[in-house]
Order: C-alpha cells, then sequence, then structure tokens
C-alpha cells in the first residue's frame, strides 16, 4: 500500500509539471507567431520607407519576446527549442535590417535579449533583403547607395564565414553562411553589369557629343 501511495504523488507531480510545461509550450507558439507576425510587418515597413511604422512594428516582437521569456521561465528548456529560436531570429532580422537602412550601428545579441545562433543566422537573413534594396536602388539609378549595401551584405558575409564552429553549436550557420555568399554574388554580378552599362552610356553619349560638335564645325 505504501509503495502505490508514493507511485500516485509521483503521478501526480509528473502530470502537474507535464502540463504546465504544455500550456507553456502552446502560450510560447502562439506568442512566436505573433512576434514573425510584427517582423515581418517591420520588414515590409522597412522596404517602402516607413521607418516609424517598422520600428513600432519591432517594438511590438520585443515586448512579445519579453513575455516569451516570462513564459519559459519555470521551463527553461523550452527557451531553445527551434520555435524560439525562428522567432528570435526573425526580430534580430527586422531590427539589423532598420538599423543598416537608416545608417545606424547595428544592435548586438545582449542588447536585443536574444541568443546568440538566432542571432548570427538572422544576420545571414538581412542579406537577402539587403539585396532587395540594392536592387531597388539600381532600378533607381542610385548605384552609389546600390554600392553601400553590397559593402553592407559583404561586412556580414565575413563575420559569418569567421564563425567556424560545428553546426552542433551554430544551428547549422554553414548553410545560412553558403546561402549568404550565393546572395552576395549574384548582386555583386548585378550591380556590376549595371555600373558597366552605365559607363557605356556614358562614353556613347561623349562620343555622340564629339561627333555632333565635330559636324558643326
Amino acid at each position: 500500500m505504501r509503495q502505490t501511495s508514493t507511485f500516485s504523488v509521483v503521478a501526480e507531480k509528473v502530470h502537474a509539471y507535464l502540463s504546465g510545461k504544455q500550456a507553456a509550450r502552446e502560450r510560447a507558439l502562439q506568442l512566436c507567431r505573433e512576434v514573425i507576425l510584427n517582423c515581418s510587418s517591420s520588414i515590409r515597413a522597412v522596404h517602402r520607407g516607413e521607418y516609424e511604422n517598422a520600428q513600432e512594428a519591432a517594438r511590438s516582437a520585443r515586448e512579445l519576446l519579453a513575455e516569451l521569456s516570462q513564459t519559459l521561465s519555470a521551463y527553461p528548456d523550452l527557451g531553445h527549442s527551434g520555435f524560439v529560436n525562428d522567432a528570435q531570429k526573425e526580430y534580430v532580422e527586422a531590427m539589423v535590417l532598420l538599423a543598416l537602412v537608416r545608417g545606424e550601428v547595428i544592435p548586438d545579441p545582449d542588447e536585443l535579449g536574444v541568443f546568440y545562433v538566432p542571432y548570427l543566422n538572422g544576420l545571414g537573413e538581412v542579406v537577402g533583403e539587403l539585396r532587395r534594396e540594392l536592387l531597388d536602388h539600381i532600378r533607381c539609378g542610385e548605384l552609389e547607395r546600390g554600392e553601400e549595401f553590397l559593402t553592407l551584405m559583404d561586412d556580414i558575409y565575413a563575420l559569418l564565414v569567421g564563425i567556424d564552429f560545428p553546426d552542433a553549436l551554430t544551428g547549422s550557420l554553414r548553410r545560412t553562411t553558403d546561402m549568404v555568399r550565393g546572395v552576395l554574388e549574384r548582386s555583386r554580378g548585378d550591380l556590376t553589369l549595371t555600373l558597366r552599362q552605365r559607363e557605356l552610356e556614358k562614353r556613347m553619349e561623349e562620343l555622340q557629343q564629339h561627333l555632333n560638335t565635330g559636324g558643326e564645325a
């Protein structure tokens, strides 16, 4: 009878713990989805040049992440789950993109309150958004601004490629780094081609002006 009683007590404790953990996980999943939605809104606002709206959406994401941390405080193992890392990564992407486009110093992971691994992978995701900015400025004929974005992309790649640790520690950062290299090289090719076309057009205009001047003479 004593053993049966002991088993019952253990079962109750385990059930209570897992029930609480399940509830925390469900709430955390909801919070992470909201974080990602707000970060997506922030990124879209950046591309539209609506920086105040972008900042506001990012601020909402930060508040949700704070609630997420509190929700999982009793279950630290859940704090390193994939869905938490994804939410933090999206937040990093939104905040770093906003800073770079506005010409500000990027926030570091401690300042953002995120783990280092999602921070690094978030930096990698920023490169894709910078490519969009680069292409938009190329279409507008703002090639110097495009070169600035290419330099930022190159800087991020240099940082990531220097993190030489096993994927088990970096959350498959090598795959992200490979993606960044591909985006960087395509962007470099796009910008180089545009610059050469611009130079060719300039020379043709100079030649035409020369011919016109000679014809008048």
